[in-house]
């Protein structure tokens, strides 16, 4: 006699799991033949810098804008599709072309004015300076 351990909810986690990643792999919507992207984003926060950090492979560094407006950040670009070569057939491709822009409301005590980028390996890194809050010191108010 073989013992099967009893899994109840192994199938609706199989099915769960199969929902979630079409929804993971979709990372945008199709529109008129363009796709747009929505690049992975990890905001983080020390002392004296706001980091945002984007992942955005297969983008030239040219094609991606970042303004700061009205204590909003933007970040825009385009994925550009490579030129098809007559000799090439394609079997599948999953890979997606087109235009993305994110933009962030940013937190009070961050300086707008003192803003670094870098890109590097497809990781866009935004670094933001944070203004240098005084400690607030005790004061007595006298009463009248």
């Amino acid at each position: 006699m073989t013992l099967i351990n009893f899994e109840p909810l192994k199938d609706l986690n199989m099915f769960s799991g199969n929902i979630r990643r079409i929804f993971d792999d979709f990372a945008g919507q199709e529109s008129e033949n363009n796709l747009l992207l929505n690049p992975r984003i990890d905001i983080t926060e020390d002392k004296n810098v706001l980091t945002i950090e984007a992942e955005i492979p297969g983008v030239d560094k040219k094609d991606l804008k970042i303004t700061v407006q009205d204590n909003i950040l933007t970040i825009e670009g385009e994925k550009k599709k490579e030129e098809e070569k007559k000799e090439k057939s394609y079997f599948m491709s999953e890979r997606l072309f087109g235009s993305f822009k994110r933009s962030f409301t940013l937190p009070k005590g961050v300086n707008s004015e003192k803003v670094s980028a870098k890109f590097e390996n497809g990781i866009l890194r935004i670094q933001l300076d944070k203004f240098q809050q005084e400690n607030s010191k005790q004061k007595s108010i006298e009463i009248n």
